[in-house]
């Protein structure tokens, strides 16, 4: 449980400090990295730069650990509400491989992050400037000197920015050259004065509203507005889709009880003779599926993500992530995944011992370890990428063990007393036919009706219904947004699961009419397989939408989008056998059986 207190610190705060006029407010140096890689980022200070003697650290929540973010004090030293001109850092003397570095790094378009009061700033750390074809102009300069611009409201910070507006950048070129705007070389090494002036600007906008104007803030490309036209369009085939299963498909259902109810004497075992379709396997359908523990499994583990999904919606939408909170979303998915972990076990072993499954206890084993064992191997290897780049992203000892601690005491423990309880409560499967013990031959069936058939049919369609949604998505986990149409994420959601449940029904109606009753894991895999689409599209996003190169950036990339990829499988594969297994349900306590 202290682990579970520590996950939930940082989750609720991140309001602005109060400060008198004066008082010392303290710049944070953060991380620097490639624009075009949001995920390969490194500490400050492991550039040629100003920095104490001794470096302080500040604490960090585990979302702020987990986002990569590794803030330590600086040298800058401002006061609130008092302007500074032009005040000396520090002066600095780089050898030529500290020059190199400054070199290398501003030719990948290094940008810096600092953080005030919560509040990131943002900047590149040099200038680079290529022009003329013949002679080519290659230049790169160093910003030396920066200038602060913070708005204030009363005894608040609002926001801060930083600016080389007014500055002039030193080419850092290669070999000697002359002492030019702070700026000495001499026996091979460059002599460097940083420099930094504070501007404060009287702001109307109340404290608690600041995340307002950060996310006005334009130093990143803006590319997330309301997208009325994606939704309409997934509302159109929602609509669609569902007009094509109530009218269609029902329309067909009440020929088929018309004709399957014309006799009125005979058992359920007499319903047979001569007649094809559904109907005809009546006593094979509710014959249990291979594999009963796997299935269940896949069954509790959706259930989990897609209460948990649920849940970090409903409190985006109830304004509990501030927006200056580094990884407070982080923070909340940990704790919430720990949390319902009880869900999956619930349902997963309640299920299990519905269908007769007798090896209950590695039932809750493998639910437990059905999305561990796979986000520990990738995020093994994605750190061990980090790790070896020196990278922030790669995690620290202490917060692997929070984290190992906050499954080994939190969601195991959880999930084997969901387990216990669902194994305890669970009733009967309540089939409405009897099951025949030697089961049915069951005829050749065309090719539009195989498993890659549905599966390609099944996992198109609702990742339609999201492609457009998917793209913003995508910009605010891999790129630099703040995501805030929570509203619109929300209905997304609902059309995805509405699309994945009515494209099941339909599927698992066509292929009971083909007389294959092995619905139990097609109904899984047909619309579990959007997670194979969404994993395409994020090669295509990192291809042709993104500008993501490298091998720390990619590792990180594709292993977390495969993770990705799995949760959207087992969410919409849970979704798609429920609707399925109501709808068969229906369908066959319809008939007029004694």
């Amino acid at each position: 449980m202290a682990a579970l207190r520590v996950l939930i610190l940082g989750l609720f705060s991140g309001w602005a400090a109060g400060y008198k006029q004066g008082d010392n407010v303290t710049l944070y140096v953060n991380k620097v990295g490639p624009y075009h890689n949001p995920q390969e980022t490194y500490h400050y200070y492991t550039l040629p730069v100003c920095r104490p003697e001794k470096v302080h650290h500040k604490s960090l929540s585990l979302g702020e650990v987990l986002d990569g973010d590794r803030m330590a004090e600086s040298l800058y030293h401002i006061r609130f509400r008092e302007n500074v001109e032009r005040k000396s850092l520090c002066k600095l003397t780089l050898s030529e491989k500290q020059v190199d570095e400054l070199r290398e790094a501003i030719e990948e378009l290094y940008y810096f992050e600092f953080v005030l009061d919560d509040i990131p700033i943002w900047g590149f750390v040099g200038y680079i400037e290529e022009s003329g074809f013949l002679p080519h102009s290659h230049k790169v300069g160093l910003w030396t000197h920066l200038d602060f611009n913070i708005e204030y409201n009363g005894d608040s910070v609002i926001f801060a920015n930083v600016s080389v507006k007014d500055v002039k950048p030193f080419p850092l070129e290669e070999g000697a050259g002359a002492a030019v705007g702070g700026v000495g070389v001499g026996g091979g090494s460059l002599t460097v004065t940083h420099t930094y002036s504070v501007r404060w600007y009287e702001s109307n906008l109340p404290s608690s509203r600041r995340g307002e104007r950060l996310r006005d803030y334009s130093f990143f490309p803006k590319t997330l507005e309301i997208h009325w036209l994606s939704i309409i369009n997934s509302l159109v085939l929602v609509v669609l889709l569902l007009g094509f299963v109530i009218i269609i498909l029902m329309r067909v259902l009440k020929n088929d009880f018309a004709r399957y109810n014309v006799e009125e004497e005979g058992g359920c075992d007499d319903l047979d003779q001569g007649d094809n379709g559904w109907k005809i396997i009546h006593t094979d359908v509710f014959r249990f599926p291979p594999f009963k523990s796997l299935l269940c499994a896949v069954l509790g583990v959706g259930a989990q993500f897609l209460t948990l999904a649920t849940a970090i919606i409903v409190m985006a939408l109830l304004g509990m992530f501030n927006v200056h909170r580094h990884g407070a979303i982080n923070s909340a998915a940990i704790v919430l995944y720990a949390l319902t972990s009880c869900v999956s076990g619930y349902v997963s072993c309640s299920f299990y011992t519905q269908i007769n499954g007798q090896r209950w206890v590695w039932n809750i084993i493998l639910t437990s370890s059905l999305f561990s064992a796979p986000l520990f191997l990738t995020w093994s290897v994605v750190n061990s990428v980090h790790w070896g780049s020196g990278s922030t992203q790669a995690l620290p000892a202490s917060t692997v063990l929070l984290l190992l601690g906050a499954w080994v005491l939190v969601g195991f423990p959880l999930t084997v007393i969901g387990g216990i309880v669902g194994k305890n409560r669970a009733g009967s499967f309540q089939a409405p036919c009897r099951t025949r013990n030697i089961p049915r031959q069951i005829p050749p069936q065309p090719w539009y009706k195989h498993a890659v058939v549905h599966m390609a049919i099944g996992g198109f369609l609702p990742f339609s219904a999201i492609s457009v949604e998917l793209y913003y998505i995508f910009a605010t986990v891999w790129g630099r947004e703040h995501y805030t149409l929570y509203g619109i994420l929300l209905c997304v959601f609902a059309i995805l699961l509405s699309v994945g449940a009515c494209i099941s029904v339909a599927l698992t109606y066509f292929l009971l009419s083909g007389e294959d009753y092995r619905w139990w894991w097609r109904s899984v895999l047909s619309t579990g397989s959007t997670g194979l689409f969404i994993f395409v599209y994020s090669v295509f996003y990192y291809r042709n939408r993104s500008s993501m190169s490298g091998l720390v950036q990619g590792a990180e990339f594709f292993g977390y989008s495969l993770l990705t990829a799995l949760v959207f499988s087992l969410m919409l594969g849970s979704v798609s056998f429920w609707a399925s297994l109501a709808f068969i349900r229906y369908i066959y306590r319809s008939l007029k059986m004694d």
